[in-house]
């Protein structure tokens, strides 16, 4: 049971959905909604998407990082949201070599690197209210937080789980009062690990102990967490037993916190938010598989199901190219549309408009990367990409931006043991049935 006695300020107005296992209803194409073409205010919004689709359309690189001594994948990206100025503001790279790298945000320019090792170091996320405070999960069952003011390479504060633990997901709710991370399955046990992220960051290995756990709504792994946007006790988790599951924490019991249950019949490799409100959720499988759910519509009649695609690959038409993968996901809330990110294995991005219909090519990234794209970091206020790949290599895209150096990196040649945990694709995931 997770249980934050006496804890207000995590609680929100919320509608508490069926908390039963949704079985998929599909809807059909004579029921979609013409979101653009019947709404109020036509002119504006098919304006103001079709402006936004045109300056993503226009990305280029603005920047690229100098590679390191020791190459590695770049897996996760997050920025610093907080800093008083663009020029201040940081990047932080979580690297298959068991590291986190930090890097100036509009220079690229490297600052320093935080490691763990022997511990594998999984996903990075800045505080959202402190700039310096950056987060990761490790695979020695905790979550490590460093101050990035500190010349100090050790962690301030260490979140500690129990002796099984080794957390593979994490993230840290929207007011920074609650970070919750998912384990591996040891024997038949898979766990969400809750903590109080409140502390004294001044002495440096401060150790805290969970909250509690959730352990009954998860078989396998739990690969993916995100909380809500704008909902502090709302948080979604995704596993390889192809279950997206969406809990309000501020509930007494895992029991009545599960307000809904998604099947995606496969791993997920990505999760999020989008929608008005953020009433909807979505989802990539390592398969490639894409699935968006309307939580809005739980206590109705009508279809949850917004869109289900089996294998993106196959029905994304781009001319003369293709898709080799999904990487992620991000709502555009001026737009009202949600856009995912693609590319291939020779390192070519593709930019995806999501609709109820299925997805559209909105442009396509060339001359940057040279491998696969790993992650990414899209900041909508000003249009601006980060992405990082297995060349190594961290770029940073603007509309109309012009690189000064266009030499372009051959792909890294990698140590296969990095391979352990980072998202494989290719072929032999395509028939994957879950």
């Amino acid at each position: 049971m997770l249980w934050l006695a006496g804890n207000s300020s995590v609680s929100c107005s919320s509608r508490i959905g069926t908390g039963k296992c949704l079985k998929d209803k599909v809807l059909s194409k004579s029921s979609l909604p013409l979101r653009f073409l019947t709404t109020p205010g036509t002119a504006f919004e098919m304006s103001a998407l079709e402006k936004i689709e045109e300056q993503l359309a226009r990305l280029r690189i603005a920047k690229r990082s100098v590679l390191r001594e020791e190459p590695a994948y770049l897996l996760d990206i997050d920025v610093s949201r907080s800093a008083p100025s663009e020029s201040s503001r940081c990047v932080a790279v979580s690297c298959s070599n068991q590291s986190i790298r930090l890097y100036n945000r509009e220079t690229l320019n490297f600052l320093r690197e935080y490691s763990s090792r022997p511990g594998m170091l999984n996903g990075v996320r800045f505080a959202h209210t402190c700039d310096s405070l950056v987060f990761s999960a490790c695979s020695d069952g905790t979550i490590k937080c460093w101050d990035i003011r500190l010349a100090a390479q050790k962690a301030v504060q260490i979140f500690s789980g129990y002796p099984s633990n080794v957390f593979i997901s994490f993230d840290i709710n929207c007011n920074d009062l609650i970070i919750c991370a998912g384990t591996e399955k040891v024997e038949k046990d898979t766990f969400l690990v809750f903590w109080d992220a409140r502390g004294n960051t001044d002495c440096a290995g401060t150790t805290k102990e969970p909250l509690g756990v959730y352990s009954e709504s998860h078989n396998d792994d739990v690969t993916k967490i995100c909380f809500h946007p704008v909902k502090p006790s709302w948080v979604v988790s995704g596993s390889t037993d192809g279950l997206v599951n969406v809990f309000d924490i501020d509930k007494d019991n895992e029991d009545d916190a599960l307000i809904s249950t998604c099947n995606s019949d496969s791993s997920i490799s990505f999760i999020g938010w989008s929608g008005k409100g953020y009433e909807q959720i979505y989802c990539m499988t390592h398969d490639e598989g894409f699935c968006w759910w309307d939580l809005a519509q739980l206590d109705t009649e009508e279809p949850i199901t917004l869109l289900r695609i089996q294998d993106a690959r196959d029905t994304v038409c781009i001319e003369n190219d293709s898709l080799n993968y999904l990487v992620g996901g991000a709502y555009h809330e001026k737009a009202d549309r949600l856009f995912l990110i693609g590319g291939t294995s020779t390192g070519k991005i593709h930019l995806l408009s999501c609709a109820a219909d299925g997805l559209s090519l909105v442009g396509t990234l060339g001359g940057g990367h040279s491998a696969t794209v790993r992650s990414f970091c899209w900041n909508l206020a000003d249009e601006s990409l980060l992405t990082g790949g297995e060349d190594a290599q961290l770029l940073l895209w603007r509309p109309g931006a012009v690189e000064k150096s266009l030499t372009k990196k051959e792909t890294l040649k990698i140590a296969s043991s990095v391979q352990k945990r980072v998202r494989v694709h290719n072929s032999s995931f395509k028939n994957r049935k879950k």
